[in-house]
């Protein structure tokens, strides 16, 4: 089986180590991936986006390399609190006591929504995508291994880590560099449980239900529910067992839920919970990270409408998805409106190759095999680097030249050039950034209702423009832009998609 995977010189930043390192997984061509997924009380935002996307793009390229990746990304239905605290309401609770529903009907909702606007990204769907609430069992068995090696304590019902006790023997904050002496002399005095905790740094595996907490399930400690961070210790060594190759999130989630994976791992079974961690960076709106908590966040509805006082236009999920692409995962990506026009522009011209190949007549002359080779190799190498996705669309930029060269007729494609050509399209742009053309995506679920309509539209614009009546055509583009439809013209002829 290992043959089946294609030579490559693969190096992923792993945030432990701080260093950029050859990938080597653990039962080639099997690779494990556990990712943290959403707390699923509110509607996406492009920070949602952002680790989605991202994920997806390594999930695509292990796949298009031939590993066989079992991808696991869990949704949190129970036990993120207010904060990310130890105290306070938990925040899928909340929002259904606010509008009067069930925890799970809320969760239920908001997971609905959250596939929908994923699945409009092109984010494809993981291998597994266990519930937090459906792992009660795996966390309660967690937990007593972990007091049985005298690492945690049992409080009033409630069962807490006992960092100082664990660094005695390993390393806490070795992933977010904190310092143990600066967490343990931290002073929280709005800190409700202190009196339980014997540290500040100190986290809840278990928390004793308060009379008004609705979530709740009975334990050896009386009824309760888990601590946000014994879900995905519990749930990753569950379906991919431990250590695994890979464990992705946020840059926001290194601290302190990362670290209390690593510890719980320790803590419990004596290893590290995988071998490699991956971190993307932040979205920021006016230097400010985007996020729920900030209340400074624009949700992907917002973005696909354009009803936002901070959009002056709506943006289609290709858009979205490209916009996040052009810049390193592990870079900040700063939101604003001409960036993402300017990506709006750039994922046509990268999308409009696909049709431009198809008009292209292969001679007989071979001089383009080069550099179209030279292209794949770049490419490669773009995706063998930490998944460069930028430079990747730099190179394939080059390759849109070439072809646009051979449309115009300054450039000649051979057989084998072109067939390679739309290889490396169907690849790259298809297959491991997953940009689709929106109408090729409706196209895939069957014939759009509106083409016929727009046929007739665009012929009458087409028209227009013959007859150098711009004003009819620009009002014509405008007026189906409001509508959610953008019109791109070509060499060829106008194009439309759904925004």
């Amino acid at each position: 089986m290992e043959n089946t995977v294609k030579p490559h010189n693969l190096c992923i930043t792993n945030t432990l180590t701080r260093r950029k390192e050859p990938f080597k997984p653990l039962h080639s061509p099997m690779v494990g991936m556990y990712v943290c997924g959403p707390t699923v009380y509110g509607d996406p935002h492009l920070g949602h986006a952002r680790s989605a996307v991202t994920f997806d793009i390594v999930f695509r390229y292990l796949r298009h390399l031939g590993y066989k990746v079992r991808y696991v990304r869990n949704i949190t239905d129970v036990g993120h609190l207010e904060h990310d605290a130890d105290e306070g309401e938990d925040k899928i609770a909340k929002k259904a006591r606010l509008e009067q529903l069930e925890p799970m009907e809320v969760a239920q909702y908001y997971t609905n929504r959250y596939h929908e606007f994923m699945d409009r990204l092109g984010v494809a769907r993981p291998s597994i995508e266990p519930l937090a609430s459906g792992h009660i069992i795996e966390q309660i068995e967690l937990i007593k291994t972990i007091l049985a090696e005298g690492f945690a304590y049992e409080v009033n019902g409630s069962v807490y880590f006992d960092v100082e006790a664990y660094s005695k023997k390993y390393n806490y904050g070795k992933l977010s560099g904190r310092v143990l002496d600066e967490l343990l002399n931290t002073t929280r005095s709005n800190l409700a449980s202190q009196d339980e905790k014997r540290n500040t740094a100190d986290f809840a595996l278990w928390k004793k239900a308060k009379p008004e907490h609705i979530m709740r399930w009975p334990s050896p400690w009386g009824e309760g529910f888990p601590g946000w961070h014994t879900e995905c210790t519990a749930m990753s060594r569950k379906y991919l067992g431990q250590p695994f190759d890979i464990h992705g999130g946020g840059m926001d989630l290194m601290f302190p839920h990362h670290e209390a994976e690593i510890a719980q791992c320790h803590a419990a079974y004596g290893q590290e919970p995988c071998h490699y961690w991956i971190h993307n960076n932040m979205i920021t709106i006016d230097g400010q990270k985007m996020g729920k908590s900030l209340g400074n966040f624009i949700t992907l509805d917002e973005f696909f409408t354009g009803k936002h006082e901070k959009l002056s236009q709506a943006y289609s999920p290709m858009t979205i998805r490209f916009f996040i692409l052009q810049a390193h995962y592990r870079s900040t990506l700063d939101f604003g409106n001409e960036a993402l026009q300017s990506a709006e522009k750039g994922l046509q011209r990268l999308l409009q190759m696909k049709g431009a190949l198809a008009r292209i007549k292969p001679t007989a002359s071979t001089g383009l095999s080069p550099a179209l080779a030279e292209i794949e190799k770049k490419c490669y190498e773009a995706m063998d680097d930490d998944f460069n996705t930028p430079i990747l669309i730099s190179h394939l930029f080059e390759l849109v030249k070439l072809v646009n060269a051979a449309v115009d007729g300054k450039a000649a494609f051979s057989p084998e050039d072109l067939e390679l050509a739309k290889r490396l399209y169907a690849a790259f742009v298809e297959d491991v950034l997953g940009l689709q053309d929106s109408v090729t995506c409706v196209a895939q679920e069957g014939e759009d209702p509106l083409q016929g309509v727009m046929d007739i539209v665009l012929e009458i614009r087409a028209k227009a423009k013959a007859d150098k009546d711009w004003a009819t055509s620009d009002l014509i583009r405008d007026r189906l832009k409001a509508a959610g439809i953008s019109v791109m013209d070509g060499k060829d002829g106008a194009t439309w998609s759904r925004i």
